[in-house]
């Protein structure tokens, strides 16, 4: 029987696994099955390339899931009834179906932090993309910024916390997508650009006709969760992580010798290269106005 903890629902403690387990509640969650035509079938690989060869290590196993189609771009203009809120097992958040009013036609979305099942949202990307006068501009800037209304960033007072931005026009969102993620617009300048502060503290340049929607993501206390035991993990497909030092010598530089010491040497990744402190990065990213701060 689950009992709620705060904001986390906990099992009473009858086996190691039950007594660290701790998870965000989803009874508010559709518990049928997806919209079948809006998934699509996923073929697990083990990690491994079209040799054999594993090419991503820790990856295996796990339940067999249906990947969902999302809509990234929200072209489509019109108000959207929110049907329901669902749990994809391929992703952190939260995902909402929606129904378009004059069409019918059904959609995911990654459901913004505070969307409920019977809400509406809208998307203004169409008539954004055609010449509006500055009136029009004044009345969109009053009555769209609402939780999960998509709008370029452009037509966003500065301030306001959005989530799925584009990183170029007519493109789909890629930033702020996961569990709780968010930006802030900070400004809007004159030459075409916007500066967006990521949750990170990076503050970045992007266009400011890409695309963002109202709000941050979904279920914000996912990194509080603990999965309990090992066997959960593997449900997700992720496999053990070994050691260097408990590895042979041809396996890792820190393998092989009697004991457990891996030799006076600095610590390394399997395949050679420093792996505490040495710098990896070459080229400056020139849309990046301010680095995320560094412990």
């Amino acid at each position: 029987m689950a009992t709620p903890s705060s904001q986390f629902k906990t099992k009473k403690p009858t086996t190691p696994g039950k007594r660290w387990l701790k998870r965000v509640p989803r009874d508010h969650l559709y518990k049928g099955k997806a919209v079948r035509a809006l998934t699509v079938a996923k073929r697990s690989t083990g990690g491994r390339n079209n040799t054999g060869r594993i090419t991503i290590r820790h990856r295996g196993g796990g339940h067999k899931r249906r990947v969902r189609i999302l809509d990234w771009h929200r072209q489509e203009s019109g108000t959207h009834h929110v049907v329901r809120l669902e749990h994809d097992p391929g992703r952190t958040a939260w995902i909402a179906l929606l129904r378009q009013d004059q069409s019918n036609k059904l959609s995911y979305i990654v459901a913004p932090h505070g969307l409920k099942p019977g809400d509406k949202v809208t998307s203004y990307m169409q008539e954004a993309a055609q010449e509006t006068n500055e009136e029009d501009n004044g009345i969109t800037r009053t009555f769209a910024i609402d939780i999960g209304n998509c709008m370029p960033l452009k037509k966003i007072p500065v301030g306001t916390i959005i989530h799925n931005i584009g990183l170029k026009r007519n493109g789909p969102g890629i930033m702020a997508r996961s569990a709780g993620a968010y930006a802030q617009l900070i400004q809007t300048g004159a030459e075409g650009y916007a500066q967006v502060r990521l949750s990170s503290g990076e503050v970045r340049l992007v266009p400011v006709d890409v695309c963002a929607t109202i709000g941050s993501v979904s279920n914000p206390d996912h990194h509080h969760e603990m999965l309990g035991k090992a066997g959960r993990s593997r449900w997700l497909g992720f496999r053990p992580t070994v050691r260097g030092m408990a590895m042979n010598a041809v396996d890792h530089p820190h393998g092989g010798g009697r004991g457990k010491s891996k030799g006076n040497k600095d610590p390394r990744s399997p395949w050679g290269v420093l792996a505490k402190g040495g710098k990896t990065r070459k080229h400056p990213n020139q849309f990046v106005v301010k680095p995320r701060p560094r412990r």
